[in-house]
């Protein structure tokens, strides 16, 4: 059994495992690890060591299937203080996911900190969850949780730590970019407010903007999602490290009843 999201093939490409299936059904995949899967293609990209991802917007094109995956990275628009990169996630049939990111110039500005969020609370204060009955097992289960408030199967605007338990790719371990975009997702997941028996809330996209880079093992999400009148929500999300926050994640949900 492999015990990680992706195990590497030959070829280059990869072969999903099932520590990627989604909670609501066991065929699709997790926005998380596939986002991470594209970060980690960005970050590969030429030119990561002088520059930083400011902006990194992931496009849900179609259900994720637990399948064999390529994935590979372009630039758009080439600068030297700015630049644009988009990478893709595709099956042999079809492209799933596309992110398109913006990277800086990496320049000394730590004179001029200001603006942050409040740091969570540590977490040794938050109390360990275990998946909510009904909810499928694979990316869930992949992931210690701890809550400070709300969270996994409660409704409403929650605060928890994250930790993935494996590892991305199999021989690999992870970058604090890839573990944070391994979970930047769940956002709307852990702060729902509708009762997921009834009601589809679907994200079409997730939009994160860092601040810096993580650092260390945890991710916090300071998370709250509101419900519109016409079918569509917006999940906001702080993200933190242990050392406060590093950047803040949007996305933009469907709302249906099921």
């Amino acid at each position: 059994m492999v015990e990680a999201f992706y195990q590497p093939l030959g070829d280059g490409g990869l072969s999903s495992t099932k520590h990627t299936a989604g909670p609501w059904s066991p065929d699709s995949q997790h926005l998380g690890p596939p986002a991470a899967l594209l970060v980690r293609e960005l970050e590969r990209y030429q030119g990561a060591d002088d520059m930083l991802l400011a902006r990194v917007t992931v496009e849900i094109l179609g259900p994720v299937p637990l399948t064999e995956l390529q994935v590979f990275a372009q630039l758009e628009r080439p600068g030297k203080s700015v630049e644009m990169l988009t990478a893709t996630l595709r099956t042999d049939e079809r492209p799933v996911v596309q992110a398109r990111a913006w990277r800086i110039s990496r320049h000394d500005s730590s004179s001029q900190l200001g603006g942050a969020a409040a740091p969570l609370p540590p977490v040794e204060n938050a109390v360990e969850r275990e998946r909510p009955d009904g909810w499928s097992p694979g990316y869930i289960d992949a992931v210690e949780w701890r809550s400070l408030h709300g969270g996994l199967g409660e409704p409403g605007p929650a605060r928890v730590w994250a930790r993935q338990r494996i590892p991305l790719v199999e021989g690999e371990t992870p970058t604090p970019l890839q573990r944070l975009f391994t979970v930047a997702d769940s956002g709307s997941g852990v702060s729902n407010r509708l009762d997921p028996t009834h009601w589809w809330f679907i994200n079409t996209e997730l939009t994160v903007h860092l601040q810096r880079e993580p650092v260390g093992e945890w991710i916090g999400l300071d998370a709250n999602t509101v419900v519109g009148p016409n079918g569509v929500g917006t999940a906001n999300t702080v993200l933190h490290d242990e050392q406060g926050q590093i950047a803040n994640g949007t996305q933009a949900l469907m709302v249906r009843p099921r």
